[in-house]
């Protein structure tokens, strides 16, 4: 079993969501801010892009389950078990030994069907989304949702660790590198956040596809429908299906399942 060690990084400290926040957090009864699930989940395949390179930007698949939170500038150990030559499991470890997060990491075989770009009417600038509510779930679900464009961009891009250079060198954006996981599923919480606005909301776990790369300067459309609306001890909790397309060409470039928390419980 392979060791790689990191410090995490709050990607997030100023979102919306407030769960990424100190003080917020702290009323939930957390240490401090979370560092958001999608860059844990950039965590947890780290490993796996320095060991398979490309392939794995190119039609990798990963299931990332977030299980405890993880904070700002704590120390991490992320263990990797390679099963095979294309499957591997990875396990995050806090500094004081509690499992934060774990994936199922591989390479396919035969790919899914791609899914296709609906169309669907794009968010104007100025849209407000309404707050968060089953009845708000359920007449998206029925009527569609709203589709967003994520550009991956040189200007700012999105980074999971605090240091550039401590990124595979195909993903360093100074390099000209493809999108990481931590924007790439941050699309699926943002378009997730577009259509309905959550305060706070927790992210639970994204089941992904990669179709192939992200090349930098893309713009990517995301498309969402929603698969469940369930509460389970006293927390409510949404499940949707997320689409990334090329907006050059409308190809599919990742699917995604995401699971999240959108109303905890008390709130």
């Amino acid at each position: 079993m392979n060791t790689w060690s990191a410090t995490a990084l709050n990607t997030a400290p100023d979102s919306d969501n407030r769960i990424h926040s100190d003080e917020l957090a702290q009323q939930y009864g957390f240490e401090g801010g979370l560092v958001p699930g999608v860059t844990i989940s950039a965590y947890l395949v780290h490993p796996l892009i320095e060991h398979w390179g490309k392939n794995w930007l190119d039609h990798g698949y990963a299931n990332c389950r977030i299980t405890s939170p993880l904070y700002d500038n704590e120390r991490f150990d992320v263990k990797t078990d390679i099963v095979d030559a294309a499957k591997a499991h990875t396990t995050l470890v806090r500094g004081n030994g509690v499992v934060s997060a774990n994936a199922e990491v591989a390479l396919p075989d035969q790919l899914p069907p791609a899914p296709l770009l609906r169309k669907d009417k794009l968010a104007e600038p100025d849209y407000t989304a309404p707050p968060a509510s089953r009845a708000i779930w359920e007449q998206l679900k029925a009527d569609g949702c709203r589709s967003f464009i994520f550009p991956w961009a040189d200007d700012n891009p999105l980074i999971y660790l605090s240091n550039e250079g401590d990124l595979p060198k195909l993903l360093q954006p100074k390099k000209g590198g493809y999108a990481n996981l931590s924007f790439l599923l941050g699309c699926s919480n943002w378009i997730l956040a577009g259509n309905a606005f959550m305060n706070p909301w927790v992210h639970l776990q994204t089941i992904s596809q990669n179709y192939r790369a992200v090349s930098l300067n893309s713009e990517l459309i995301a498309q969402m429908e929603i698969n469940d609306i369930y509460a389970k001890k006293g927390h409510e909790f949404i499940d949707v299906l997320i689409g990334l397309f090329d907006q050059q060409d409308e190809a599919c470039v990742m699917t995604i399942n995401l699971t999240a928390i959108y109303k905890l419980r008390g709130s």
